[in-house]
């Protein structure tokens, strides 16, 4: 790390602009001081700047006295602050008892290594003291975290610490998420006023309806077109987004941490760390995702395997455990080419349905004399991995755990918060709980093979509170989590670990930091999937994203669709199956064996591969698809939502190729009954056409019913 500039006193005189480039992107920042660092550029790459050229790019950035203004108008910091004349939301809001409630900060040290830069700052009136770290990645992601001191002789608390990244003036429209339980990742789009639009999660997990990602974009951006500014605010528990343009012209987008009251009270020499803040540039939304697909693919943490083809118990028996009956699905398994067996909800004690025993996780011996151990045995004698579900942090009121702890419920006052679920929050914020948990699991995963966790959490925390200080909890449970889960897997390497929380209510990427892929939603309904796994890719790559083929007839909303719907929906993903196949007929399981056979062989493209969407412009139709790295093969799905209201859909544009390459294009021959055919693959045939042609002409795919696809397959003529 090479020291930049360091000042015994609290001012640096020398201008010192500092460029990042990665993947096509350049930041600037202006650490010229005193104040805190500014970025006078996040965007497309510049080329490399000399010195002067980045002194000019200052200059020409400076902020214009106007109106009736302040005299010394300044740019906006990373952390926004009201002492240097921001109106908007402060980065820092806090205060000692009332005082030192507006902080100036001024730089004290800047240092760079290669494309992190770590800068410190104080502020000695106010007592504090603040490490802010800034990156740049590989992929060409922006991240920033920040934590502060308290270095006065008092408590001081913070009430909310967040980060924000300058926006262009052409950055015009807003675009983020919502949803809900089955219907998660719906994106809203509007217009980016003045003032602020403001996303503030207090459920104390990430949540159905969180933003995902919070993108600004010039006016009509989509998946290939349009300036795009997109940041995630990278924290499992309450947390805040928000985009906000004020009267003077700038404009920012940031988040971080939704702190509960006292959550941040600091004692002296005590700090508080923000989560990491995410943000990614591109052109076209495609590119955007494509950033954050390439870093989480670089981790070391990131799966190295194959994703193993899963088979879920839960939507096959529910709570009907019989040791028979799951031996007979684990065989119905084998046969059709899963790799996975998870026995889901309903294996511990007194748990016979969804009304007790979270909190006992003891194998119950009434259903399992011997233990999991014949069930085990027999799914591995067969080749297959077992996989076991767990609520960790959750309990029932009916269960010997909360009767002897019921001061371990996340709890406020004298009074038991609402159920959801006939469930309440367990406190890992005391400790006794988490060492209770840590003991219980370690204990399951030392007695038997068990090679992964669905790991969920099935309700929004009300009044999270801890009984045993009275204060809230939610920011100690969150981390007691993140220590629960590291932990785990120190003891046991290899062991894979699902973020399931009512469907996809927990993605992000702090939980993906320790797990191995999420549940995208308790929806199987391969219609809702389609639209649900399209957005939550804005984030995450598919390799990444449970994708699971239901049962004819979809237990959330009772539509019945194909085998070859659901089953070409979950391929673009970490594949599985949630269905009783044992009482599936010997041709179902025939073609959903041939289902799974597809997706092994397209598993290395689709696991590794660009994830790329056409801007259709209409509501019936969508493609996607995963173009190789290298351009040489692409597997795209077209997928006919509703009825056209045209009987001819005209050619199908296919985007992310390599221009000037050409392509043989083909109907995938796919497993059981075929759908209306296109004249020109008829008997086998295919279309050749170079990438540029394909991205800009496209191909003529038939009319198709409604709730259905068709999956082309595309290899580069050598």
């Amino acid at each position: 790390m090479k020291t930049i500039g360091k000042q015994s006193e609290s001012t640096v005189s020398n201008i010192k602009v500092l460029q990042l480039r990665s993947a096509g992107v350049s930041l600037v920042l202006d650490c010229s001081g005193p104040a805190l660092p500014s970025v006078l550029h996040w965007g497309a790459d510049l080329g490399p700047l000399d010195e002067a050229a980045l002194v000019g790019l200052r200059l020409g950035a400076g902020a214009v006295q106007a109106g009736n203004g302040l005299d010394d108008n300044k740019p906006v910091a990373i952390i926004p602050e009201y002492s240097a004349g921001w109106f908007g939301l402060p980065g820092l809001n806090g205060h000692r008892d009332g005082q030192d409630f507006s902080a100036s900060f001024q730089l004290t040290e800047i240092a760079q290594s290669g494309n992190t830069v770590q800068v410190t700052a104080a502020d000695p009136q106010a007592g504090l003291s603040l490490a802010l770290v800034i990156e740049l990645t590989d992929s060409g992601l922006v991240r920033a975290k920040a934590e502060l001191t308290n270095t006065g002789a008092s408590a001081y608390t913070v009430d909310g610490l967040v980060l924000a990244l300058p926006v262009p003036t052409e950055a015009t429209e807003l675009l983020d998420m919502t949803g809900r339980h089955i219907g998660e990742r719906h994106p809203q789009r509007h217009a980016f006023t003045q003032g602020a639009h403001v996303r503030d999660n207090r459920r104390g997990r990430t949540g159905a309806d969180a933003t995902l990602l919070l993108i600004a974009g010039t006016r009509g951006f989509d998946f290939g077109t349009g300036e795009i500014w997109a940041v995630h605010t990278a924290w499992s528990g309450n947390h805040r987004s928000y985009a906000e343009r004020g009267m003077s012209g700038y404009a920012v987008i940031g988040g971080g941490e939704l702190l509960l009251p006292g959550e941040g009270r600091l004692a002296p020499q005590g700090s508080y760390s923000t989560p990491w803040l995410y943000g990614s540039y591109g052109v076209g939304l495609d590119q955007v995702s494509t950033r954050f697909h390439e870093f989480l693919r670089a981790r070391e943490t990131h799966p190295k395997t194959d994703r193993p083809v899963v088979l879920n118990t839960w939507e096959a028996v529910y709570f009907d455990l019989d040791l028979d009956k799951l031996k007979t699905l684990a065989d119905a398994a084998a046969e059709v080419g899963a790799e996975r067996f998870v026995l889901d909800d309903g294996w511990f004690r007194g748990r016979r349905d969804d009304h007790a025993g979270l909190g006992d996780w003891y194998v119950d011996e009434g259903i399992w004399p011997k233990g999991l151990h014949p069930l085990v045995d027999h799914v591995t004698g067969l080749g297959l991995q077992f996989g076991l579900w767990v609520e960790p942090e959750m309990v029932n009121p009916d269960s010997d755990l909360a009767r002897e702890h019921p001061d371990w419920i996340l709890a406020t006052g004298n009074r038991m918060p609402p159920t959801a679920r006939h469930q309440q929050g367990l406190n890992l914020g005391i400790r006794a709980a988490y060492d209770y948990l840590l003991e219980r699991l370690d204990s399951l995963l030392n007695e038997y093979e068990i090679s992964y966790l669905k790991w969920d959490h099935n309700r929004d925390f009300v009044d999270g509170g801890n009984q045993q200080t009275g204060t809230a909890g939610i920011h100690e449970q969150t981390l007691g989590v993140y220590r629960l889960l590291d932990e785990l897997k120190r003891r046991h390497p290899g062991l894979e670990i699902e973020s399931c929380s009512s469907g996809g209510a927990r993605v992000d990427l702090a939980i993906l930091e320790r797990t191995d892929r999420v549940w995208g939603s308790d929806s199987n309904d391969a219609l809702e999937r389609q639209k649900i796994q399209r957005y939550t890719q804005l984030l995450l790559p598919p390799e990444l994203i449970g994708c699971h083929v239901g049962p004819p007839q979809a237990h959330t909303t009772g539509r019945t669709q194909s085998l070859a719907f659901r089953a070409t929906t979950a391929l673009f993903g970490h594949f599985g199956i949630e269905w009783d196949i044992s009482a599936a007929s010997a041709e179902e399981r025939e073609e959903l064996a041939g289902w799974v056979a597809l997706h092994k062989e397209l598993r290395p493209l689709l696991h590794t591969g660009r994830v790329v969407r056409a801007d259709r412009g209409s509501d019936d139709f969508l493609l996607h698809g995963v173009v190789a790295q290298d351009g040489s093969r692409a597997v795209y799905s077209a997928v006919q939502l509703a009825q056209s209201i045209t009987s001819d859909l005209g050619r199908v544009r296919l985007p992310g190729l390599t221009k000037d390459r050409v392509y043989r294009v083909r109907k995938t021959p796919t497993p059981g009954p075929q759908s209306r055919t296109a004249p020109w693959w008829v008997d086998g045939g295919t279309v050749e056409l170079n990438g540029a042609a394909l991205a800009s002409v496209g191909v003529q795919v038939p009319a198709q019913f409604p709730e259905s696809a068709i999956l082309l397959d595309v290899q580069a003529i050598d």
